[in-house]
């Protein structure tokens, strides 16, 4: 497959100021099988800026999805670097990852994982409790955000799958994250759903100034990215602007 990079670096403004958020370099993850060796990640060289929509397309095994993981630190690399905001990120280190995770990452799920005897506003309130933030006001404001504030008193049950998606946006952005990552987020939507939970997503980002990396297989999304990245067989095969 021919390969195909645009240095979007050289097509943004110098004056947008765009920091440099996440570097990697030679980046490999395999696994050992009992059928051999699997280069899930086979030398990926990345680089995103704050403030970037990128989304990434690929068949499934890919690769998509295991980079995500080391994205987050829920996985670790074999071989190669990742910098975050110009720091090494920890790995093989549980502790050190999940702190890592707590003070930079937010997620959005397929599933939503709302829990069910709490309403959508204490949804939110408990991720910023957690987070030593808890902020009413702010709770609030990111249920209007997203399009929720009639909806505020009611329990994930007693409102529809597109709605829960927004309020798990919503909670996702509540502690202020540095990357947000999705992984196949519409996944359970149908179409038009999917459209009101990435517009609900694209308003969220840009208010807050949030980077955000979605993994998805569907082609409809890359109107709400600023940069699509295309991976097969654990590499970068594009990696282009949208406008």
């Amino acid at each position: 497959m021919k390969l195909i990079i645009i240095r979007y670096l050289d097509l943004f403004d110098c004056g947008h100021n765009m920091k440099l958020l996440v570097k990697m370099e030679n980046l490999q993850r395999y696994y050992e099988t009992p059928a051999g060796v699997v280069k899930a990640l086979d030398g990926i060289n990345l680089e995103i800026r704050t403030g970037e929509r990128v989304i990434l397309l690929g068949p499934s095994g890919s690769g998509k999805t295991t980079l995500l993981n080391c994205l987050s630190a829920l996985d670790s690399p074999t071989d190669g670097t990742y910098t975050f905001d110009a720091n090494d990120v920890p790995r093989n280190a549980s502790e050190s990852m999940t702190s890592f995770r707590r003070e930079n990452i937010g997620y959005v799920f397929q599933f939503f994982n709302l829990l069910q005897d709490l309403t959508v506003l204490e949804n939110i309130l408990l991720i910023q409790e957690l987070a030593g933030q808890k902020d009413i006001p702010r709770a609030e404001e990111l249920l209007r955000l997203v399009g929720l504030e009639g909806e505020i008193n009611r329990f994930p049950g007693e409102i529809s799958g597109g709605q829960q998606q927004r309020v798990a946006i919503a909670r996702s952005i509540a502690k202020r994250p540095n990357l947000l990552l999705g992984d196949e987020l519409t996944g359970n939507l149908d179409t038009e759903t999917s459209q009101k939970v990435m517009t609900a997503l694209v308003k969220a980002c840009e208010q807050e100034n949030i980077t955000a990396v979605f993994v998805t297989h569907d082609e409809g999304l890359v109107q709400y990215a600023t940069r699509v990245i295309r991976i097969d067989s654990g590499k970068i095969v594009s990696d282009e602007l949208t406008n």
